[in-house]
């Protein structure tokens, strides 16, 4: 089956306006399959440090998946967590997905309640709404840039 994701971007060092893009994924995909994901629909470069976890809030980590200290053992369970196992969450709690812990990227994940079946000519994941456009990763990175070509 085919899950609809509504994500959020909620904060980070340069967060600035909202930008929310709506997935549809695969049950059978992993938390990493869904970090890609996520990092393709804001346009972000997979360079930092991640996780998930889910909670009353963003600030609340009432289950925290993958909780190793040893963070190749935490991306090796991002591999084996299947979004299937993931869902559903427990009544009250959303899931998130924090990117970068300096600059604290955190997004807020929704899951539909409607399942779908999956169209055999679609690739997934794939984003299927846009609002809002991709929030910067690094603007004082670009700005230098900029002013270099100058």
């Amino acid at each position: 089956m085919i899950y609809t994701l509504t994500v959020d971007s909620i904060s980070g060092m340069y967060w600035d306006h909202d930008c929310i893009r709506v997935i549809e994924i695969d049950e059978g995909a992993s938390l990493f399959d869904l970090h890609d994901a996520i990092q393709d629909a804001f346009g972000f470069d997979s360079d930092h440090l991640y996780e998930f976890y889910a909670g009353r809030n963003e600030r609340n980590r009432k289950i925290v998946f993958g909780d190793s200290e040893d963070w190749e053992e935490n991306e090796d369970d991002f591999c084996d967590i299947l979004l299937n196992q993931v869902y559903p969450l427990p009544k009250g709690l959303t899931l998130y997905y924090l990117f970068d812990f300096g600059d604290s990227w955190t997004f807020k994940i929704k899951k539909s309640r409607k399942l779908k079946e999956p169209e055999p000519t679609v690739a997934y994941p794939r984003v299927i709404e846009s609002h809002g456009t991709n929030p910067e990763q690094y603007p004082c990175y670009n700005d230098e840039y900029e002013d270099d070509e100058e």
